[in-house]
């Protein structure tokens, strides 16, 4: 059984327990027979951002760092201890925090008779009402525990409890979220300072420490290069001596993992108040895979990471004694170039139709999704799809008129004689295209013949393992299947095939959007010209 969202949908503005049931009917259908696996076995595919993300962890374990995990929601005040003056610049890029007041509820006397008209609740159940909406102000029951909460103590509905609050305390759908100083933390930087303030009283250098995680920056706008979320693969090392050389050196010891091969160092401009003047340096680096690529780094150079010297004022804001590099990577940015993307977008979220036009299909997954629409259910039907299939093949050029027997058996208790056949005079058994294979080249599907004419489209494309006279001969075999039942004659013709369903022949839905938004065609006409008949006795 499939679920109906729309249904589900109408019986939740009706009433939302009858909602929750009418969805575990469906739940509760199995999805295919018991006597089919349920799963096939085998490895999956990682998505590109977090396939990076793992890369980028064992590299830095490689490396000799330990894995950290630095505070994500981070107060303004640190923002201001950590960029001085230029910290309402910084805080401008980052996302705060809001939450929902608690609101004072009262119960007027008509509040108390609109109560009542939804649920039957006596004097003392106001009271509890009341008590309840008095706990909630003050904290001691959380927001999602509220419904449950009515509805335990006055033994209603959680349903009826959910209409009441809706249609007799507007204050809840009046709620405006009121900001605190809080902040999701804009770059990994924020989390590092106060992790390592914490730990200067348990820890001595030498300390290296690596991060991978995610990051919000609030843009004005996405873009193929930018989102508001995104991860920063982050590291430090705290000793007496570090330098700027010891960014080299890690910068060259984490990408050379990911095969770019030689690497520049060059001042950047940004000059963020928290690193030392001068030590803020920009990596580039040479991946000779984007040699003559269609990108930005066709030269093979591209900007992947920088690194600076933590300035001292910043660190003695955290009573941390002793300088610290750190540097910082973009994963994205990293993913885009490893997975030969030139939109963030489409590299994160390919699930949009929004990002569409990045949507690439290969015609091995194409061919993958062609099979047929109809096809026979039993083992007796599966052999007569195969007897069409061979008489066809071996009698196909016979002169007509002409019938050859496929056939004879048993199917549901019924013996029936299968037949192809061809009554009309001066042609063939079969058609000149029953043979024909199916084909996917650059993204067409298309219906070729076996021939030296189209060998190099046959070179080119991935033969989708299934020709026109098999995907009839399986119809013919369930049309078989479905007359056994009332023990009448089956006759299934094919003639000139114009569209793929005419011929039995099924495009996943996928498949055809894919097709149609990128102009490419489905082209499986052709003169099939085939009969199969049977007849029960």
């Amino acid at each position: 059984m499939r679920f109906d969202p729309e249904k589900i949908k109408q019986a939740a503005k009706e009433d939302f327990d009858a909602a929750w049931n009418q969805g575990k009917e469906y739940i509760t259908q199995p999805a295919i027979p018991d006597q089919y696996p349920r799963f096939k076995l085998g490895y999956g595919k990682p998505h590109p951002i977090y396939d990076t993300i793992q890369k980028l962890r064992e590299a830095y374990l490689h490396l000799g760092f330990t894995e950290a995990a630095n505070p994500m929601i981070v107060d303004d005040r640190e923002i201001h201890k950590q960029f001085g003056y230029e910290a309402l610049a910084v805080l401008d890029r980052c996302f705060y925090l809001a939450g929902l007041p608690r609101p004072n509820v009262g119960i007027s006397d008509e509040r108390i008779a609109r109560v009542r008209e939804i649920i039957q609740v006596d004097d003392e159940g106001i009271d509890t009402i009341r008590q309840i909406l008095h706990s909630y102000k003050k904290g001691e029951i959380e927001g999602d525990d509220l419904v449950p909460e009515i509805s335990h103590r006055l033994d209603v509905p959680g349903s009826k409890v959910a209409v009441m609050l809706d249609h007799v305390f507007p204050e809840f759908k009046e709620l405006t979220p009121i900001s605190s100083s809080k902040t999701l933390r804009s770059h990994m930087t924020s989390g590092w300072f106060i992790s390592l303030g914490a730990m200067m009283e348990r820890v001595r250098p030498p300390v290296r420490l690596f991060s991978v995680d995610r990051c919000f920056r609030r843009e004005q706008q996405e873009d193929a290069t930018r989102l508001m979320t995104y991860f920063s693969a982050s590291c430090i090392i705290m000793e007496s001596e570090v330098t700027v050389e010891h960014g080299k050196a890690v910068a060259a010891g984490l990408l050379s993992q990911f095969g770019f091969e030689k690497f520049s160092f060059r001042p950047d401009e940004k000059r963020s108040k928290y690193y030392v003047p001068d030590t803020q340096i920009e990596v580039f680096a040479y991946h000779p895979g984007l040699v003559g690529s269609n990108t930005k780094y066709s030269d093979g150079w591209v900007e992947v990471a920088t690194f600076g010297i933590y300035s001292p004022s910043a660190l003695a804001q955290y009573d941390i004694p002793y300088p610290v590099m750190n540097l910082g990577l973009g994963v994205e940015r990293l993913a885009m170039i490893l997975h030969d993307s030139t939109d963030v977008r489409a590299l994160t979220y390919p699930q949009f139709p929004v990002y569409e036009e990045e949507w690439k299909m290969a015609d091995e997954e194409l061919a993958g999704m062609i099979s047929v629409e109809k096809a026979p259910a039993t083992k007796e039907g599966w052999d007569i799809q195969r007897a069409i299939v061979r008489v066809c093949e071996e009698h196909g050029g016979e002169p007509s008129p002409c019938e050859f027997l496929a056939w004879e058996g048993d199917v549901n208790s019924r013996n029936v004689r299968v037949m192809v056949i061809e009554p009309e005079e001066d042609t063939k058994l079969c058609g000149p295209a029953a043979m024909n294979h199916i084909v996917v080249v650059d993204g067409d599907v298309l219906g070729l013949p076996d021939s030296p004419k189209y060998e190099k489209k046959f070179n080119k494309g991935t033969v989708a393992n299934l020709r026109y006279i098999e995907a009839f001969a399986a119809l013919a075999a369930a049309d078989i299947e479905a007359a056994s039942a009332t023990g009448d004659a089956s006759q299934t013709r094919v003639r000139i095939v114009k569209v793929p369903s005419e011929v039995n022949v099924r495009l996943d839905p996928m498949a055809q959007r894919y097709i149609t938004g990128h102009k490419k065609k489905i082209d499986l006409r052709g003169p099939v010209f085939t009969t199969v008949r049977a007849e029960f006795f």
